[in-house]
């Protein structure tokens, strides 16, 4: 069963600055996503990956287009949806990761990773020990769990992050370079996690420019070049 449908979604920019300049950052973009799967965005910088990203989140309102989603309750279009139900959706079945971490400087790090947990209603204490066993498992040291993540290092701060993400198994997840940033075992940590969630239902579409990545964790590769699918690739296993 496909859980994502996109059809001829477009997304432009006008650049009031400088006398509405209209850029084309996606433009008849068609793919599929099955239930369960793992897809990998690549492409070179400004390729239109975190723009298609976006709007799959919704974060971008896409110019033209379907973006079908097939939510528990029903198929719904992401490109025609309320703000209403967009909120629902990013609180019971879509999450999205960042590059960067963008956090309230005096919240700690463990409190930054139970957010889903809460917004989840998980008990305040459980969700606590789920989030300490998650940043042990990506090799925090103990020593910062109870820090402000915005005196972390690039590295430290990238693990909060993933672990923010993926701690409440969400059924869709948006993941942006998950791995940079990271030294080689902890990379083999964060893919681990993220084919553990695939094996219990979640899709994920991971953008990446690290091939070691890609060849560990995805199924298949969209391509994008000056917004455009430029070719699909099978990934075998």
């Amino acid at each position: 069963m496909n859980i994502l449908e996109v059809s001829d979604l477009s997304k432009n920019f006008n650049l009031h600055i400088l006398n509405d300049k209209k850029i084309e950052a996606l433009k008849n973009i068609n793919f599929t996503m099955k239930e369960g799967e793992i897809i990998g965005l690549t492409g070179k910088s400004g390729s239109g990956k975190s723009s298609l990203m976006k709007c799959i989140y919704r974060s971008y309102l896409a110019s033209g287009g379907e973006i079908i989603y097939n939510a528990k309750a029903g198929k719904i279009d992401l490109v025609k949806a309320t703000d209403h139900e967009i909120i629902q959706l990013r609180k019971t079945e879509i999450t999205y990761c960042s590059q960067f971490l963008s956090v309230i400087p005096r919240v700690t790090a463990v409190e930054v990773v139970c957010e889903n947990l809460f917004r989840a209603q998980k008990e305040k204490s459980q969700a606590r020990e789920m989030a300490k066993e998650m940043l042990e498992k990506l090799g925090l040291p103990t020593s910062l769990w109870d820090a402000f993540p915005v005196t972390f290092s690039g590295g430290e701060q990238q693990r909060i992050n993933v672990a923010r993400a993926i701690i409440a198994s969400p059924r869709f997840l948006l993941i942006d370079e998950p791995t940079a940033s990271l030294d080689q075992k902890t990379k083999d940590v964060v893919v681990d996690l993220i084919l553990s969630l695939k094996r219990n239902g979640t899709s994920v579409l991971c953008i990446s420019h690290d091939e070691y990545t890609l060849d560990r964790l995805v199924d298949r590769r969209l391509a994008l070049h000056l917004g455009e699918i430029e070719q699909l690739q099978g990934i075998a296993g």
